[in-house]
């Protein structure tokens, strides 16, 4: 009996034992699960990298380019992510505001990437390594090059602004308003000409038309961080306001009745420029004061659409100083 009853007291049964054998039954899977890719410095919220970020958005905000700062400003786009070294150099010579540039881990180093580099420090803009997979989700294609520029949101003005800021200046309004533009490029090719021909800013309707990217801010060559832009909810409505405070109207079209020789510009105008392919939206033509004509010598029907626009606004700006 007593051989037996040490036998028994040697064996330990299953399930005697304190605590888990193997495993966990399960109950801590999730425990286990991965937790996906560490997010990127800039957000996490506690991370230095992630306050300079924010700094430096709030910063941008107070800068020209992104707009003066008046009450009728808003914000209607999200931000732009410009990839590829010749478009990061290229907006960072132009002085395109913006608020970071990423730089993937490893990425191997040239000419174009130390300029943007050291342009971006200069400009006060944050510098952030990120990981590469990061840009990728950004880029359908993977080109990237393994850089990349955040540009915020461009502020445009209210149309009511263009003319007050003329007349603050004791001068008679020049503004050209853009009707069918859907390239950005044309857009940055007339904003840099009105700036250059001391026009008083431009306006845009909200739906189909090119806005400012950062294409329209590297083709205007920073003029844009100069020049008023306003958004119209409605460009017929908006150029009937400007009619009936003394401003005249005038659509360019090759088939216009009055031509560019014929026309004094002196006073308060505002130009309305079409597309090359569409020209003026029926509207916006029946609520012009007059159809303006450019003379050519040659056999070309038309002009492109900025081209057209530096044309007359030279013109103006040379009667003008006459």
């Amino acid at each position: 009996m007593a051989g037996n009853s040490s036998r028994r007291g040697a064996i330990r049964k299953a399930g005697t034992k304190k605590g888990q054998v193997a495993g966990s039954g399960g109950q801590r899977r999730k425990g286990l699960e991965g937790r996906g890719a560490t997010p990127p410095a800039e957000a996490r919220t506690k991370h230095p990298a992630a306050k300079r970020a924010a700094r430096a958005a709030r910063e941008a905000d107070k800068q020209p380019g992104r707009g003066r700062q008046t009450a009728g400003r808003k914000v209607l786009d999200g931000p732009e992510n410009v990839l590829g070294r010749n478009p990061v150099v290229e907006c960072l010579r132009a002085g395109v505001p913006a608020t970071a540039l990423y730089v993937a881990v490893g990425t191997e180093s040239d000419d174009r990437l130390k300029e943007s580099v050291q342009r971006a420090a200069d400009a006060g803009i944050s510098i952030l390594e990120v990981p590469r997979t990061d840009l990728d989700r950004l880029s359908a294609n993977g080109m990237h090059q393994g850089i990349a520029l955040q540009v915020p949101p461009y502020r445009y003005s209210h149309p009511d602004d263009l003319i007050a800021e003329a007349r603050k200046h004791q001068e008679a309004p020049l503004l050209v308003a853009l009707d069918n533009i859907t390239d950005p490029r044309n857009l940055g090719a007339v904003v840099r000409s009105v700036a250059a021909f001391g026009g008083h800013g431009v306006v845009i309707p909200e739906r189909r038309s090119a806005s400012v990217t950062a294409v329209a801010w590297r083709t205007s060559a920073g003029a844009a961080a100069r020049l008023p832009i306003a958004r119209a909810t409605n460009l017929t409505r908006t150029l009937k306001d400007w009619a009936s405070k003394g401003v005249q109207v005038v659509g360019l079209d090759a088939g216009g009745d009055t031509t560019l020789d014929e026309f004094d510009g002196s006073g308060p105008v505002v130009v309305v420029v079409g597309s090359e392919g569409k020209g003026l939206s029926r509207l916006v033509r029946e609520n012009c004061d007059a159809i303006l004509s450019i003379p050519m010598a040659g056999p070309v029907e038309s002009l492109n659409a900025s081209v057209a626009a530096g044309v007359v606004l030279a013109d103006i700006a040379r009667r003008r100083r006459g």
